[in-house]
């Protein structure tokens, strides 16, 4: 920790405000210019045989995966519905950014966007403006959507929305260099079954060398607050959102400084993990010959990294994330759902392009392009195309020790507050216990939003 750093409650609240400040600013920026691209294209044509096509839009970030599910429904509903998309591109906008969008278009109660995609936790917050969907969806539908992503789709007791895919934390790492150890074997079992966080440690100081051990990511975003959600699931504790918040417990103070010392004390971590998110932190993985890197199963479908880094990632191979000794695993998941705006005046339309998404083929589409893990059972039980992704299993099993984050409609803004409180932590500028107690403090300030 730096000795002359000294950080008290006002000062900290001051420096949040200015953040804040600065991001509201950004994103109006971002709204002003969506609005822009939106109107200076409309999505309706005018005159003409296409007057008798019903078009509605798709708002969601249109990979080659969208789109080709895209392409399938028009060819399919020629002459009938034609959906137009509406790219919000993760390469443009940020998660938070993108909701900010979304957040206010809707307070407009404009009809324009008919379908989006929402990350899962973002749920409740987008409720309110919303087709409640439990009379579109029937019994049989439901009953074939996995449990895993399906949990999130409920808005008190009300279906709200359909899960599209379906995402949880994983670690690559370069076979490679595993394999050059002399008990490569070994090693190798150990990470096919998670292996302990105790025994990576001693693997470090196996493997020796300069080269980066463990990338994560620990910039002050979401991404650091799923890592410090699955180490408390690892000590059987958990965020808990009712009226207020604690997260002053010998838990929740245990699993930061676990965070520091993997950085700190360590050295498992570079230092530089405190900048990266996803993208940097891959980016620094390939460029610096790293051994292991926490990621998404969407990193495995990474074309731009495929094609810079050619060799090192075809060494690279897939294995359950690290868990502390004596506890089970635990990892997060992620993953978007569907919604449909209740200002939508094409419903009918609606309804249908959500239930071709739904369907076996839309699903392995979205996998086989996209990387995307399939919500619908049906997909998992298809024994011919398992065994043409026989990682799919790999991937359900994995869902056995999935953890959640809160489901609340203040929960982006309690984890933007969170992960800058831990990443001042592994910075070194705070010990945990200040950063918790201040963390806890500004989140229980937070106000519900109320649209």
């Amino acid at each position: 920790m730096l000795k002359d750093f000294k950080l008290n409650r006002r000062e900290a609240a001051f420096r949040f405000t200015s953040n804040q400040r600065l991001y509201i600013i950004i994103t109006l920026i971002l709204l002003a210019a969506f609005v822009l691209v939106f109107y200076a294209f409309p999505p309706y044509g005018s005159g003409g045989a296409s007057d008798k096509v019903v078009k509605i839009t798709f708002a969601d970030n249109i990979s080659e995966a969208q789109q080709k599910v895209i392409d399938l429904f028009n060819s399919e509903h020629r002459g009938q519905i034609e959906v137009v998309p509406i790219n919000l591109p993760f390469s443009k906008f940020s998660t938070n950014e993108r909701k900010e969008l979304l957040v206010r278009y809707f307070r407009s109660k404009s009809d324009r966007i008919d379908v989006f995609s929402v990350d899962q936790i973002w749920v409740p917050r987008f409720a309110k403006w919303c087709e409640p969907l439990d009379r579109y969806i029937t019994g049989e539908q439901t009953g074939m959507m996995t449990k895993y992503a399906a949990h999130t789709c409920y808005n008190d007791n009300a279906l709200v929305a359909v899960p599209f895919y379906l995402d949880i934390t994983v670690m690559y790492y370069r076979k490679d260099l595993i394999g050059a150890l002399p008990n490569s074997e070994y090693w190798s079992d150990q990470l096919a079954h998670s292996i302990s966080w105790q025994d990576l440690f001693r693997l470090r100081k196996e493997m020796r060398g300069s080269r980066p051990f463990f990338v994560f990511q620990a910039a002050p975003y979401e991404g650091l607050s799923c890592i410090y959600i699955e180490l408390l699931a690892n000590m059987n504790e958990q965020i808990s959102m009712h009226d207020s918040l604690r997260l002053e417990t010998p838990e929740a103070e245990k699993a930061l400084q676990f965070l520091v010392d993997m950085v700190r004390r360590h050295n498992i971590s570079p230092q530089k993990v405190v900048d990266f998110d996803e993208d940097e932190s891959y980016q620094f993985f390939f460029q610096n010959d790293g051994v292991f890197l926490r990621a998404w199963p969407g990193f495995s479908r990474n074309e731009t990294l495929r094609k810079n880094f050619p060799v090192a990632f075809s060494d690279c191979a897939v294995a359950p994330l690290p868990h502390l000794s004596g506890s089970s695993p635990a990892f997060v998941f992620g993953g978007w759902n569907l919604m449909i705006s209740k200002f939508s005046t094409k419903m009918a339309e609606a309804i249908e392009f959500v239930h071709f998404l739904l369907g076996k083929e839309s699903q392995e589409l979205m996998y086989e392009y996209g990387g995307c893990l399939p919500t619908n059972d049906s997909v998992y039980s298809d024994t011919s195309f398992v065994a043409k992704h026989p990682e799919l299993k790999f991937y359900q099993n994995l869902f056995r020790y999935g953890v959640y984050r809160p489901f609340s409609k203040k929960y982006t803004k309690v984890s933007d507050i969170l992960s800058y409180y831990l990443n001042l932590a592994i910075r070194g500028r705070l010990s945990p216990k200040e950063a918790l107690k201040y963390a806890t403090s500004k989140i229980n300030s937070v106000v519900v939003p109320n649209d």
